[in-house]
C-alpha cells in the first residue's frame, strides 16, 4: 500500500508566556496508506487535536514548537512555506472540525463557501465554482433546493452544518481527510447518518482518512487501523478488530470496551454499518 502520510518522532510544545513550553504531544510516528481509515483514540486534552493541526500547518512559531518530520506524498510539510502550504490544505488535505456552526463563516450562504473553496484552487469562473459547489452538496446528502443552498448556517440543523463542512472538505477531492470528531455535536440519529455517509464517501472515492474520536462506536464502523494516545504519547495501535480482542495495554482496554458497539466488533466481516 502506498504511504499517503507518513509522520515521524512527531512533538508538540505549547509556548507559554514565560517562555517555557507545555508538551502536548511527544515523539509520535504513524503512516496513513492509500485508501485507509486510521483511528486516533484517546480522552480529551491527550494530543490529538495538536497532531491534526501539525498536519495542517496550523501551528504558529508563536503558537508551538513542532519537531520530526511529517511528510505527504513524500514532501516534508514542516519546512514547507505558507504559500505551498495554503496549496495543499483543501486540494491534498483537508479538514472538518467538531464544530461546524463554529467552522462555518455565518454571514455568507452556504453554497457560496462550498465555492469559495473550489475557487481558492481552480482556475474556474464563479459560475462555474457554484455549479461545482451545488454538485458537493448533493454529494454529501443535502436536498436539491434553493432553500438550502441559499441558507446561512443558522438556518441550518447541526447535522446539515456538518454536512455542509464535509462539503467543503471534500469539493476538490483530497486525498487525505482529517475528521476531528465530526459527530461530537450531533444527535444520536444524525450522528448514524454521518458515520453512514462517511463511510460510503470514503468507499467510493478511496480517499484516505484520519478519524479522530474518543467514541468507540465511531471507531468501530470507520476505522481499519486504530492509533489509542494517553498524554501525548501513543501507547498502542494495530488493526482494530486485533485491539478490541487484544489490547495489551490497559488504558487501551478501558478505552474500547467503555461504548463499542459489541455486536458490531464481534461481526468478523466487519460490515459496520447496517
Amino acid at each position: 500500500m502506498r504511504t499517503l502520510l507518513a509522520v515521524k518522532n512527531l512533538s508538540v510544545s505549547y509556548l507559554c508566556a514565560d517562555a517555557s513550553g507545555q508538551c502536548a504531544v511527544e515523539d509520535v510516528s504513524f503512516d496513513i496508506g492509500a485508501g485507509q481509515v486510521l483511528g486516533l483514540m484517546g480522552e480529551s486534552g491527550c494530543g490529538k487535536t495538536s497532531i491534526a493541526l501539525a498536519v495542517l500547518g496550523l501551528l504558529s512559531k508563536q503558537q508551538a514548537q513542532v519537531s520530526g518530520s511529517i511528510k505527504f506524498l513524500g514532501r516534508e510539510l514542516l519546512t514547507m512555506d505558507e504559500r505551498a502550504l495554503s496549496t495543499i490544505r483543501g486540494e491534498g488535505i483537508s479538514m472538518v472540525f467538531q464544530e461546524p456552526g463554529m467552522a462555518l463563516n455565518p454571514v455568507m450562504r452556504v453554497r457560496d463557501q462550498v465555492a469559495e473553496v473550489i475557487h481558492a484552487h481552480r482556475d474556474l469562473k464563479w459560475d462555474q465554482c457554484r455549479a461545482e459547489a451545488e454538485s458537493a452538496l448533493l454529494r454529501v446528502g443535502l436536498p436539491n433546493t434553493q432553500r438550502i443552498f441559499s441558507a446561512y448556517p443558522h438556518q441550518l440543523s447541526g447535522g446539515q452544518q456538518q454536512r455542509v463542512a464535509l462539503a467543503q472538505a471534500l469539493a476538490c477531492a483530497p486525498a487525505l481527510l482529517i475528521a476531528d470528531e465530526p459527530t461530537a455535536s450531533l444527535d444520536a440519529h444524525s450522528q448514524y447518518e454521518l458515520l453512514t455517509l462517511l463511510r460510503e464517501l470514503q468507499r467510493e472515492s478511496g480517499i484516505s482518512v484520519l478519524l479522530i474520536s474518543h467514541s468507540a462506536e465511531v471507531q468501530a464502523r470507520l476505522a481499519d487501523r486504530l492509533m489509542v494516545m494517553a498524554q501525548g504519547r501513543i501507547v498502542e495501535q494495530g488493526q482494530f478488530r486485533e485491539l478490541y480482542r487484544n489490547p495489551s495495554h490497559a488504558y487501551t482496554r478501558a478505552m474500547l470496551r467503555t461504548d463499542a458497539p459489541v455486536d458490531i466488533v464481534e461481526d468478523l466481516d466487519f460490515e459496520l454499518v447496517t
